[in-house]
């Protein structure tokens, strides 16, 4: 391991792959039989594909289940038992915690959670922590507007369960937070990607403050795939002095993928809570091993109030080839997050992922962390416009950087923009998910 410790329990995350499979099979059979006696939307989806839980017998078997979409979650709620409608296994009094999606793409998902998945959902947290180096001496800020978006609300009591200090700085506004870590030296931090560099650019240019002189040592980022993105991570640690490190979860599905220390390019599944299949985007067949990307239907394991089983998540991810130095047996997945497969989009007949773009702009000197993407149509041609912003002082060099821009966005995505330079700061600024790109051909 990177960093052994008596806290480390390597009796799950070093099984053998034959053991953790049957594992993993005896909590689907669990889950599976759970949802089909006490879910109506289950037992109706599982009866109109003529599948009952005797008929999982092995791994291959699960392939056979249907999968779920969030659109089915969507049309099943907001009926009785109120709000949580069909999908519900559980008597209402004991649902003890709401949380519902984003919204960003489109009317949130109501997430029931007994104590017991709450507890699952933080035991879940506490492994990716534990894996990223944070430890009891610890004092954790998470610059977070806690609310019913799940975010970073099990992240919160992972950091108490392993005994870390946590600061909570809910109502505080950007500024207010930059002080309170400099006040209590703050040793770690979760949170969005562009929330990460959008407090340090308010530290430097608002605040004549270097968060890389703070004592800010690790952070752990979500809600988007700009952590996996080299040089997102790059500007962040640069900015931060500090390593930060990924981790993919969902309202819906829970923490299910993390970075650890060693950082290998990529993130462990935590396949004792959850099973992981990659399906092919072409033949809607699983991918069983490395060397070619598809979207992820994933299981939760052992979360029972609203079972999410073989959810069709839109990620595209890919196996990895090589197992990490950490010593962890769970499974990698290469890059982390691709994207989703309803972001990824054909522009001039090319394969357009919006990460290719964020991961030009972010490696561009000179240019600031914001931008914003618009593919639309002039008469019948795809047109992207690309706007960016300079950095304070660098406006002199805005010929060669738009120059650099060109050359590696033509080089990394085969296309070419038009680029708008917006004055510093005038960009859109976001807190939690940021929405960087529209497609305004799909309003049409």
């Amino acid at each position: 391991m990177c960093q052994e410790s008596r806290y480390w329990n390597p009796l799950l995350e070093t099984l053998n792959q034959e053991v953790l499979r049957r594992l993993q099979l005896k909590k689907f059979k669990r889950i599976f039989r759970w949802a089909y006696d006490h879910s109506r939307f289950h037992r109706a989806l599982y009866k109109k594909a003529g599948i009952t839980p005797d008929d999982i017998r092995s791994l291959e078997d699960i392939r056979q289940v249907p999968t779920v979409e969030k659109a089915m979650m969507r049309d099943v709620q907001r009926k009785e038992p109120f709000p949580y409608g069909d999908a519900l296994c559980v008597p209402l009094e004991e649902v003890t915690a709401f949380r519902q999606t984003s919204g960003t793409t489109g009317q949130p998902v109501y997430q029931p959670d007994t104590w017991a998945d709450w507890e699952w959902w933080s035991e879940s947290w506490a492994f990716i922590l534990w894996a990223q180096g944070y430890r009891p001496r610890d004092r954790v800020f998470i610059p977070f507007g806690y609310n019913v978006f799940v975010a970073f609300w099990a992240g919160h009591y992972a950091a108490e369960k392993i005994g870390c200090e946590v600061v909570p700085g809910g109502v505080l506004d950007t500024k207010a937070r930059i002080l309170k870590i400099q006040e209590l030296r703050a040793t770690a931090m979760m949170a969005t990607p562009t929330y990460v560099l959008g407090m340090a650019d308010t530290a430097r240019n608002r605040m004549g403050l270097e968060p890389s002189e703070m004592t800010i040592n690790k952070i752990t980022c979500a809600g988007e795939p700009g952590a996996s993105i080299p040089s997102t991570k790059k500007r962040m640690e640069e900015a931060w002095g500090a390593k930060v490190f990924d981790h993919a979860g969902a309202t819906e599905i829970g923490a299910w993928s993390y970075e650890c220390e060693c950082q290998p390019k990529g993130m462990h599944v935590n396949e004792a809570f959850f099973l992981v299949e990659i399906e092919n985007l072409d033949t809607g067949k699983i991918i069983d091993g490395p060397g070619k990307r598809g979207k992820m239907i994933i299981t939760a394991l052992d979360r029972y109030a609203q079972p999410c089983i073989r959810f069709d998540s839109k990620d595209i991810i890919e196996w990895a080839e090589d197992p990490c130095p950490c010593g962890r047996t769970f499974g990698l997945i290469k890059g982390g997050v691709i994207g989703r497969a309803d972001d990824i989009t054909k522009v001039k007949g090319v394969l357009l992922a919006p990460s290719a773009i964020e991961e030009v702009v972010r490696s561009v000197n000179g240019l600031a962390h914001e931008y914003e993407v618009i593919v639309d149509k002039v008469g019948d041609v795809d047109r992207i416009v690309l706007k960016v912003e300079i950095q304070p002082g660098a406006q002199a060099q805005r010929e060669a950087i738009e120059a650099d821009l060109k050359d590696q966005l033509r080089l990394k995505t085969n296309l070419g923009y038009n680029i708008e330079f917006h004055e510093y700061g005038t960009l859109p600024r976001y807190d939690v998910k940021a929405r960087r790109f529209r497609d305004l051909r799909k309003t049409h």
